[in-house]
């Protein structure tokens, strides 16, 4: 038996990179998954490619995680899959958009609660609204994509690290208050991948530079994130809560 055979499970900001790797590994694993994006073209694209693949179902739902009502159409169109929810990854978040580099202090108040509004809003939101269908089950599975910066300190980007820091907080609170419920509330943080978002922001000598620095000498792609990602969202993971894992190849030891 597969993995997430049975379940259905939630992937924001699946359509495409990192995001849409999640939404293809729990697609493998069993799962039927709803795809929730900003962006249509890709989201409904991929959504096609699962379904046409077999197995479980797949679709896409437009999905602005920041907005409350978005949200909770998100949650709607997940039950429809297959009459529930057991599995939240709460990928969706601002850092490809982000440009260059730039000192903290050169940061504008508008581009700072952009930031905080998808990266922390929008998991806080994406919880809130699939927590009544755990709780009324006894069970579910939400991962949250954190960020190695929360544990290193990064210069260039200080809305992002503190947002991902916050989603650290976060899933600590979320797993007191829902353990009782039977649900799981774990985080997963990457390390710098090497992608096309990640070389927006930083150069090629960079990453190379990080990739060293690594006990495994070498550069981190988007699949090497798959097996702690299915894991949390698996009964696997079971008596796990409230901690986060750190996915970067001994960049960064706890």
């Amino acid at each position: 038996m597969s993995a997430l055979e049975g379940k259905t499970a939630i992937v924001t900001g699946g359509a495409a990179g990192i995001g849409a790797v999640y939404a293809r590994a729990a697609h493998d694993a069993g799962a039927c998954v709803l795809i929730a994006d900003v962006m249509c073209q890709q989201g409904e694209a991929l959504a096609a490619e699962l379904t046409s693949a077999g197995g479980a179902p797949a679709a896409f739902v437009q999905t602005d995680v920041s907005r409350e009502e978005d949200v909770v159409r998100m949650v709607e169109a997940a039950a429809h899959l297959d009459g529930t929810v057991d599995v939240l990854i709460n990928n969706a978040a601002i850092y490809q958009g982000l440009g260059k580099k730039k000192s903290f202090d050169e940061i504008t108040p508008e581009e700072w609660d952009r930031v905080m509004a998808v990266n922390v809003r929008g998991v806080w939101l994406c919880a809130k609204a699939v927590a009544p269908v755990m709780r009324a089950q006894g069970r579910g599975k939400i991962v949250n994509i954190a960020s190695v910066v929360d544990h290193m300190g990064a210069a260039g980007f200080a809305h992002y690290v503190a947002s991902k820091a916050a989603v650290g907080g976060l899933t600590r609170a979320l797993a007191r208050e829902l353990g009782g419920d039977g649900v799981t509330v774990n985080a997963v943080a990457p390390g710098l991948v090497a992608n096309e978002s990640s070389l927006q922001l930083n150069d090629r000598a960079y990453v190379g530079m990080a990739s060293q620095s690594r006990a495994l000498h070498r550069e981190m792609a988007p699949r090497d994130l798959v097996g702690a990602v299915l894991f949390l969202s698996s009964p696997a993971s079971d008596f796990i809560t409230g901690q986060t894992l750190i996915v970067d190849g001994g960049g960064v030891f706890r």
